[in-house]
Formats: structure tokens, sequence, C-alpha cells
């Protein structure tokens, strides 16, 4: 019997139990669903499905568990984590360990690690490790490297699929690194991709003047604005709506509110042909008062302007809310002494009001300048097209902040994706934001030890 150790080493052991019978599990899973189709094999077209993994994973782990659980009875205490772990490690660490690792690659649209189906070349003999086909194979495969030497091949017959390595290419002879382990009818080239080390990151501070500290120090000043401004006009209103004596406040309440309620895909967008330069409602109304059109979405500054107001007008509902609610948490006889004592409105407010709201507000501040720091939805629907700017690439024009870059670059770039750059790209913002939360736990005070 073992008793369950205190601390950071109890943690670590039980967490490691639990990956360690999950891993183990999912290989196990695996094995068995290659020798399934090993065994009984299927056509290519209808092969067998990718979540028999998950069921024989399932039916696997129950008895590992069990097993576990008779020699190390304190971790049973742990089981009713187990499906919060499985999708922590499924949907966060996971895609995270793949974007880091896509960053030092050269995975793109193009080379994607798998077959080329426009690449199909009929297989007519096998001699030994030689396959034969009718025509100039070299041309039919489209290798990318002279003779196709060392170039990825698929082999498929109508129930097996295997890759293979490309020793040379010379007209239909097709010369593989080793005899095929079944006879092939169909052969095809596999976009392969490979590690590059430090190239993405290379080419990315190699740009660094043009690109990458630009739209870093832009990205800054889009957060810090749109946090700083939806705040004060957030407080100002909740302040003002916080007087009892206000009649119709419930009414004022609602109507403020409506930005924060819309669904923010709708409302981006209808801001977007609000500010067109020709036909949006805005500039007719500023016409109207004699003003010239503003070219709110051609022009990089005052797009950057745009941006930054919208983001403004649907986040001070937020603040007012906030300010509304931390003002009902300071007593009245606070005001009340105030009053007696002969203070005035304003020496209230700065001596009273604000320095009691600092505490609810510092965090509210830190968070959602962290959220909008990546606020994407933002950049991507407001403003499309988004004006360009010289010396810069099309996937990062004047508001692209760093997270819009970094999916324009992974899914707009290189023959549609560059998901190596991108990968980089992501994990540089990743870096950045873990700075920005240990900041605000930092002031915060959210880590410090209670004692």
């Amino acid at each position: 019997m073992y008793r369950s150790p205190p601390g950071a080493r109890g943690f670590l052991l039980s967490i490691g139990l639990l990956g360690g019978a999950m891993l183990l599990a999912f290989g196990l899973g695996y094995l068995l669903f290659r020798a399934l189709a090993l065994a009984l094999p299927r056509p290519i077209d209808t092969p067998y499905p990718g979540y028999l993994i998950l069921i024989f994973m399932a039916v696997l782990l129950i008895p590992l568990l069990v097993l576990i659980a008779r020699r190390y009875p304190f971790i049973t205490d742990w089981y009713y984590l187990l499906p919060a772990i499985s999708f922590l490690l499924a949907f966060t660490f996971y895609p995270i360990l793949l974007t880091v690792y896509f960053g030092f690659t050269d995975y793109t649209g193009l080379r994607n690690g798998k077959p080329d189906r426009s690449t199909e070349t009929q297989v007519v003999r096998v001699e030994g490790n030689v396959l034969l086909t009718p025509g100039d194979a070299a041309a039919n495969l489209r290798c990318t490297h002279p003779n196709c030497t060392g170039d990825p091949l698929e082999l498929t017959s109508e129930t097996q699929r295997a890759t293979v390595t490309i020793n040379q290419v010379e007209g239909n002879r097709i010369e593989l690194s080793a005899p095929p382990p079944f006879t092939p009818k169909l052969v095809y080239h596999v976009n392969a991709y490979g590690f590059v080390g430090l190239a993405n990151y290379r080419e990315i501070f190699a740009n660094a003047g043009s690109i990458l500290i630009p739209i870093f120090l832009w990205n800054l000043a889009f957060a810090a604005g749109i946090v700083l401004l939806s705040a004060l006009v957030g407080l100002i209103l909740g302040l003002l709506l916080n007087n009892k004596n206000l009649r119709l406040r419930g009414f004022y309440r609602t109507l403020l509110i409506l930005s924060w309620a819309m669904p923010t895909v709708i409302s981006f967008q209808v801001w977007g042909a609000l500010l067109n330069v020709n036909f949006g409602a805005v500039n007719r109304f500023l016409g109207l008062l004699g003003a010239y059109p503003v070219p709110w979405t051609s022009d990089p500054e005052w797009a950057r302007v745009a941006v930054i107001l919208i983001g403004v007008w649907q986040a001070f509902p937020y603040w007012m809310v906030a300010t509304l609610g931390a003002l009902t948490t300071i007593p009245d006889d606070v005001y009340e002494a105030a009053k007696m004592d002969g203070a005035s409105g304003w020496r209230t407010l700065t001596g009273i009001t604000l320095p009691l709201l600092r505490p609810a507000f510092t965090p509210l501040l830190l968070s959602s300048f962290a959220f909008n720091f990546n606020n994407f939805g933002l950049i991507y629907l407001a403003i499309n097209p988004q004006p360009a700017v010289e010396g810069r690439p099309s996937t990062a024009q004047a508001v692209d902040i760093l997270i819009s870059w970094a999916y324009k670059t992974a899914f707009q770039a290189d023959g549609g994706q560059a998901y190596g750059l991108g990968g980089a790209i992501s994990f540089i913002i990743f870096i950045i934001t873990v700075l920005i939360s240990l900041v605000n736990f930092r002031v915060t005070g959210a880590l410090r030890e209670v004692r």
C-alpha cells in the first residue's frame, strides 16, 4: 500500500502515472489498429476509420487504470480529472507542440507530407527494387531533386499502401532504395517537408525592421489604445449612471450595453460598411457637415484610428458594467463622512472613488490588454481588404497585428499555406503573451503565496 507523497512530488507522480497510462494505451491501441489493417486489409478508398484507435485505447486504458490503482491506491483520487487531462493534452498541449515543431520545418501548402495525386504513375512491371512505368517517370512525378534522388514515393495496390525512398529515376525506370514490400500498381510523388532548424526565425528577424518591430509596436499601441480609451469612457458613463437621482437609468444602461451584446461578427462587418470611403454612412454624415471624406479604409493611419474606435465602441460597455459593479461595493457611509467634512465632488472622486476602484480595475486592465493584444476578430473582420504598406508583404498590411500576420502567413501565403513560418511567428507571439501574463501575475499578486 502506497500513501500519496506530499507536495510537488505527489503531484508529479500522479500526473506521470496518468499520462504514462494514457500514452501506453494509445500506443497499444495504435498497434492493434495497424495489426487489424494488416490482418484484414480493406480497399484503399474505404480504409478502417481512425477513431478505432481511440476505441482500442479506451478499452485498454480501463484495465491499466485498475492495475495502477491496486499498486498506488492514492491515484484513484485523480481519476476524476482524467477527462479534463485528456482534453487538455489533446486540445491544448498537442496543438502547442505541433505549432512549435512546424516552426522548425519548411511545411507549406506545397510541401505538406502528402502524396500529390496529380503525379499518379502506373507501374507495369517490378524488377527487384526497380519499377518500370509506361512513360517518362521523371516528368510524371515532377520531383524536386535531380533524378528524384532522395524523394519519397508512395506505392499503392488495391489494399496496401507504403512510402519508400527513390534512389534515382532514369527514363521509365524508378530505382528504389529497397525492394517494395508488395507489388504496386500506382505510384505518387510525396510532397515532403523537412527540418530547417532556425531558418524561419532567421527570416523573421532578418526583416524585423520592416515587419516584426513595426507590427509589434502597432500591436502594443492598438491594445493599449483600446483598453485605456474604453476604460475611460466606461468609467465616465458608469459614474454618471450611478447617480440615483438620474431618471431613466435603466433605459440608458440597456441602450449603452447593446454594442457589447451584439455578435462581434455582425457588428465588425457593419462598422466596416459604415466606414466605407465612398458609400459609408459616416462619410456621408461628415459630408453634410461640410467635411471632406475621411479615408477610413484606404489610408494606413486612418485605418488604424478606425479599428481602435471600433474596439472602443465594442469594449466600453464592459467597463461601464465593471464600474457600476465596483461602485456598489463602496459603502454610502464613506461618501456621507466626506460630505460632512466639506469635501467637494471632485475631491470625493479623486480621493475616495478612484482609489477604491483601483484594486478592482488593475487586474481587469491587464487581462483586457492581453485579450486585445490577440484580438484577431476585430482586425480580420472590421477592415477587409486593408490598405497596404510599402515594403511589406500582403500578409502584413496596415492594421495587421502579430496574430493576424501569423494567420495570413500560415493560410494565405506560399502557394496557399506557409505553416512553418506561421508556426514560428505564433511561437514568438506565445512567448510575448506569456511575458505579459507574468507581468499580470506580478502586479496582481495572483501567484503570491498566502500565509
